[in-house]
């Protein structure tokens, strides 16, 4: 067996080697300046989205799901970074293969080998790549970030990191769950766009219904012209009216929409409120006692 010769021919072969690498370099500057470019554009987006808000709803959204933070620019920057990887990775192995065709070493029996290592992995590995792939949209698609609170069917809690392959999600309890990010099927997110604050007050069945959705009307004027509310409430509390009666309960419901996760705190205050006007003001209560303590 004769050893491999290389082919190399002056100047020919050093000018082919040169313009090889050449091409190389600068093709990938230049995805790498597009990619560049095409990540400070969105990011300018944003910010001018930002700066000019139309409503107080927009604000508080804004403030809420982490527009006014640093979140949108790491997720891009992540997904930027991640893209000149891949960049840098293609262009390497295009270079690698276009020097190996200019010293004519034979890429048959090299390309043969890596396509059957590749179905090989591919069988191995499948479950790897899913999760990968699933961790690469999912960050591109911004479907949840850390502090987010998610729901994948099985974990419940806050996010506490989000990698390419598992996310860490710290549930009510304290566990921390690692859930594969391909295995995450369906995914709710409680952190995005809005949450609705629901509550029923309960008074006695015989009532005035009029009357109590009135003074309910007051508290929720009340809490919507409250500060301490501003930057949680995106629009004045309402209240649906009478949502069910019992054997000796009417129950009136009330709804208001607010920023992500914030309505937790809300419903406690209107209910407390609700109770204590309606106390004021007389109105009985279901039990059979009578009428609520003053």
């Amino acid at each position: 067996m004769s050893p491999l010769a290389i082919p190399w021919t002056w100047p020919d072969t050093p000018i082919a080697i040169a313009v090889v690498v050449l091409v190389a370099l600068v093709g990938r500057w230049l995805i790498v300046r597009a990619i560049k470019f095409g990540t400070q554009a969105a990011i300018h987006r944003a910010e001018q989205q930002r700066k000019h808000p139309e409503s107080r709803a927009q604000r508080i959204l804004a403030m809420a799901t982490g527009a006014d933070n640093e979140r949108y620019e790491q997720r891009i920057s992540t997904v930027s970074a991640l893209l000149r990887n891949l960049t840098s990775i293609v262009v390497g192995v295009i270079l690698v293969l276009t020097l190996m065709a200019v010293f004519e070493i034979p890429l048959g029996p090299l390309l043969a080998s890596a396509g059957v290592g590749g179905i090989a992995l591919a069988f191995g590995a499948q479950s790897l790549v899913k999760d990968f792939l699933s961790g690469i949209f999912m960050i591109m698609e911004d479907q949840y970030g850390v502090g987010d609170l998610i729901d994948t069917g099985e974990v419940r809690g806050t996010v506490e990191d989000v990698g390419l392959r598992v996310t860490k999600v710290r549930d009510a309890t304290g566990t921390v769950w690692y859930v594969r990010n391909g295995e995450i099927l369906k995914l709710g997110n409680q952190s995005q766009g809005w949450s609705t604050a629901i509550i029923d007050v309960p008074v006695a069945y015989d009532e005035d219904a009029g009357k109590v959705i009135a003074i309910l009307e007051e508290v929720a004027a009340a809490i919507d012209a409250d500060p301490a509310y501003a930057d949680v409430l995106l629009e004045k509390p309402a209240v649906a009216g009478v949502n069910a009666v019992t054997a000796n309960t009417m129950s009136i419901r009330m709804m208001a929409k607010t920023a992500p996760n914030q309505h937790w705190g809300l419903q406690r205050t209107l209910l407390e409120r609700s109770l204590t006007a309606l106390a004021r003001a007389g109105v009985r209560s279901p039990s059979p006692m009578g009428i609520l303590p003053t």
